[in-house]
């Protein structure tokens, strides 16, 4: 089969063996250099879709530069024979930008079916210097159906990529199946994980000693991570599956829960989605009903397409919430559902479901439906890979993937999510640091995650007093500004360089955070009358750079503990001004 396409900027073919279906391609200019391509397929009667793949060339002129939402930090070109990227619900999203390294697009294309696993790439032809675009449909094992239908959308406008990747993000969220979830304000507070900590070594009195300590710093909310349903404490999840307390860390849970509540804090409990442990009160219940098992785990992954499967995890979640009145759910390894390589054949009969994605699909929107008609305000974080927007219409809080005492990596990660996310409460990783770290060094883990909910853990009663003022402080500035970093018109510069420079403006305020570059651009013709100037380096001093003259200007600057090293009033003329911004610290300039 070949069947093409052409729009102004390309000509798209699509590929695939022999099959029923019938195939339409059909293309429509939304805008000047925006289009969407429309395939459908349609058969008389259920069959298996042969695998297919959508292809197109683009010529590789003035891009220096690509970006996907893979939680790898290297995101150079692939020639056109390597090995494509991958989404699926539980998996990335399917978009990918090519710019040049002043950030203006020149292709991103975006792929509206984000629920089944789709192979997607933009190699670039090492004969030609075109990129090869390409997406693979149904190239691994897929459900039987009789129609199906999704998008291409073709942005060629000559933008900056960081718009153009806003622009897929809306319009994913217009689609009714991918509606976002409600985020309460609770999402968006600084929190206390347990799990760098603490790790499985959890107990109700130290939760409750850390709590309050971070309370007075500034967080809201306590997310209890892994050990809490076991007194192993070997990492494995060979327990997992019966999500009852282990009465030797927690012997009344409503108890702990009500005593945090009292200290003016919410509380997110973890589960493990999938896992069923072999040593679990229920593994003779759902043994045959699994999708594989990992010995190193000493756990399987329960199969979601039997309807029983499903009830048993969601009744287990309805049950927390009436019974310990918990605020919200840290849901993790939903990604391990998507293994098709290694799954088990199913011998059991009962399942109401052929398709894993579908099945996940309905387990997790059940989940949240029935969850939201006890709490309409629930929080559910999940974690990198899964941030794509089918994730979306059931999560509220997506968190970087672990990435511990790696401030860069937790920067790159929590901006990849922002630029696809939307008001989805974009989590850093759990932000750690040695307690012997000078007090600069360590600032500069949470001032990585600025632009992202701050999650803590570390235990807050073994930190130096500096470094609790300074944990304090920067809490303190991040609630101050909250507006402006999570809801601000959001400017990652340069993601080929690790988002070296960093802006955000909301109204007549705006903040830019020099993490590598020494040099702040204050941009022309801007309504703002409040810059601050976050130094997120090691090193001293930075340097700004006005358009124009200001000829009243207040500058404030601030050490990483919140301590006023310097006030002036002056007039800015034109050009490069020092300002002496100690490392880690800020200036706020105010303009009249």
């Amino acid at each position: 089969m070949n069947q093409q396409i052409t729009t102004a900027s390309h000509t798209f073919t699509l590929t695939g063996e022999s099959h029923p279906f019938t195939v339409s391609l059909l293309a429509e200019k939304l805008q000047e250099g925006l289009d969407v391509i429309t395939l459908r397929l349609d058969a008389e009667e259920a069959s298996v879709p042969p695998a297919l793949t959508l292809n197109w060339s683009h010529p590789a002129c003035d891009i220096q530069a690509s970006w996907h939402p893979a939680q790898d930090r290297n995101k150079s070109f692939k020639a056109d024979w390597m090995r494509t990227l991958r989404s699926n619900a539980a998996a990335s999203a399917p978009v990918y930008a090519l710019f040049n390294s002043l950030g203006h697009n020149r292709l991103t294309f975006a792929y509206s079916d984000a629920l089944n696993t789709v192979h997607y790439s933009g190699g670039i032809s090492e004969e030609k210097a075109d990129f090869h675009c390409r997406v693979q449909l149904f190239a691994e094992t897929t459900a039987p159906f009789r129609s199906y239908e999704a998008r291409l959308l073709v942005d060629t406008r000559d933008i900056p990529y960081y718009e153009s990747l806003q622009g897929v993000q809306e319009w994913w969220s217009a689609m009714p199946e991918y509606l976002p979830a409600f985020v309460p304000a609770a999402a968006k507070e600084p929190m206390y994980s347990t799990w760098y900590s603490m790790h499985q070594n959890v107990t109700d009195e130290q939760i409750e000693q850390q709590c309050q300590i971070a309370k007075t710093l500034g967080m809201e909310a306590v997310i209890v991570d892994d050990g809490w349903q076991t007194e192993d404490n070997r990492r494995g999840y060979a327990y997992c599956g019966d999500w009852e307390t282990y009465a030797g860390k927690f012997p009344d849970m409503k108890r702990h829960v009500d005593a945090v509540h009292q200290l003016g804090m919410k509380f997110i409990l973890w589960y493990s989605v999938p896992f069923i442990g072999k040593y679990s009160h229920v593994w003779d219940q759902f043994k045959n009903k699994i999708l594989r098992f990992n010995e190193n785990h000493g756990a399987a992954v329960l199969d979601p397409r039997y309807p029983d499967v499903r009830e048993y995890i969601i009744h287990k979640y309805e049950e927390a919430v009436k019974e310990w009145d918990l605020d919200g759910f840290k849901l993790d390894f939903i990604d391990t559902f998507y293994s098709p390589e290694l799954q088990l054949p199913s011998t059991v009969e009962g399942k109401d479901y052929e398709s894993i994605p579908a099945a996940v699909d309905r387990l997790l929107t059940d989940s949240i439906g029935r969850l939201r008609a006890l709490k309409p305000d629930i929080m559910i974080e999940f974690r990198q890979m899964y941030i794509g927007p089918a994730m979306r219409k059931y999560g509220n809080m997506f968190r970087a993937s672990d990435c511990p005492n790696d401030s860069i990596q937790n920067r790159v990660r929590t901006l990849d999510i922002r630029l696809i996310g939307g008001n989805t409460a974009a989590h850093a990783d759990m932000i750690m640091w040695h307690p012997e770290e000078p007090v600069e060094s360590a600032a500069l883990q949470l001032i990585n995650c600025l632009f992202s909910v701050p999650q803590v853990s570390v235990l807050l009663d073994k930190l130096p007093s500096d470094h609790l003022t300074m944990l304090g402080y920067w809490l303190a500035f991040w609630k101050e500004n909250r507006d402006l970093l999570l809801d601000g018109r959001i400017e990652p510069m340069n993601p080929e360089l690790l988002y070296p420079l960093v802006r955000s403006v909301k109204e007549d305020k705006g903040i830019v955070v020099a993490y590598h570059d020494s040099i702040v651009a204050i941009p022309a013709e801007s309504s703002v009358v409040k810059w601050i100037v976050v130094n997120g380096r090691r090193q001293d001093g930075l340097y700004l750079e006005l358009p124009e003259a200001v000829e009243s200007a207040k500058v404030v600057i601030t050490s990483c503990t919140g301590e006023i090293v310097e006030e002036v009033s002056a007039r800015l003329t034109a050009g490069i001004h020092k300002l002496e911004i100690p490392a880690s610290g800020t200036a706020a300039l105010y303009f009249s």
